[in-house]
């Protein structure tokens, strides 16, 4: 099952639209509460890292029998030193940003933290691609 969300940036009303309509399809299939809390909390800070940090993007979501795909891509300034943006507390967020509650650097850690694996490509200049996938096991589908 495969579904593709837009994201805006700059657009915080909407921001953690796509996670929660991803948390409502997860939940009729009836997969495990604790994987979809991990999900959507990577998908989450995915989302508003776009809505921060990016002018647009999308994230595209695949859910199989194995996995959960979630692939962000956005267009944006990129990330200029990905080792340092996966550093708890590092942002390069605005003061306005911060004021909102947004930008408090813990959106990549996160997402690692709650992922199985995670991929980060980025262009200074261009953007950003980050792919989370998180595994679903045997004891993570109700049944």
């Amino acid at each position: 099952m495969k579904t593709q969300y837009d994201i805006e940036g700059g657009n915080f009303s909407k921001a953690g639209f796509a996670s929660s309509e991803v948390k409502r399809m997860l939940k009729q299939l009836n997969l495990d509460i604790k994987l979809i809390k991990r999900v959507v909390v990577a998908m989450y800070e995915g989302e508003v890292n776009i809505v921060v940090h990016a002018y647009h993007g999308t994230a595209e979501v695949d859910v199989s029998e194995k996995r959960i795909r979630i692939l962000f891509t956005d267009r944006g300034p990129g990330i200029k030193d990905i080792d340092q943006a996966m550093q708890a507390g590092f942002s390069t967020a605005t003061e306005k940003i911060r004021e909102m509650g947004f930008g408090a650097g813990m959106g990549l850690p996160n997402i690692k933290a709650h992922a199985d694996e995670l991929n980060i490509s980025s262009t200074p200049g261009k953007g950003t691609q980050v792919e989370i996938i998180c595994y679903i096991k045997k004891d993570h589908q109700n049944t």
